[in-house]
């Protein structure tokens, strides 16, 4: 990031639409956050999780670009790979929830349990 000396004309431009992107992305996040939290169902959670990596792994890259240091471009491959590993995960859990409630559900209306 240049500190002192002048800017020219087009990366004023540049850190402006930058700025903007990164406020924009920010609001957006906040929104998955809500969405996140308040369903209705787990799969909308879900991908509401998902999304939420996805603008951060954005953010992360456009702050690569705008402080112009490569190692940021690294930390988001890293994140990339842990959020995909978490998405997995949840939903890993959530299918063995789901199918436990049903096996649970199916043997009581059988006279099982």
């Amino acid at each position: 990031m240049v500190v002192t000396g002048e800017l020219t004309a087009l990366e004023t431009a540049y850190r402006t639409v930058y700025v903007g992107v990164l406020i924009f992305l920010a609001l957006m996040i906040f929104f998955c956050l809500i969405r996140a939290v308040k369903g209705p169902s787990v799969a909308d959670r879900i991908v509401a999780v998902n999304m939420m990596g996805t603008m951060v792994m954005v953010i992360i890259a456009i702050l690569a670009l705008l402080l112009k240091e490569g190692y940021l471009v690294d930390i988001c491959l890293i994140y990339a790979m842990i959020s995909f590993l978490a998405v997995i995960v949840l939903t890993k859990v959530y299918m063995g929830v789901h199918s436990e409630k049903k096996s649970i559900e199916g043997g009581s209306k059988n006279g099982n349990i």
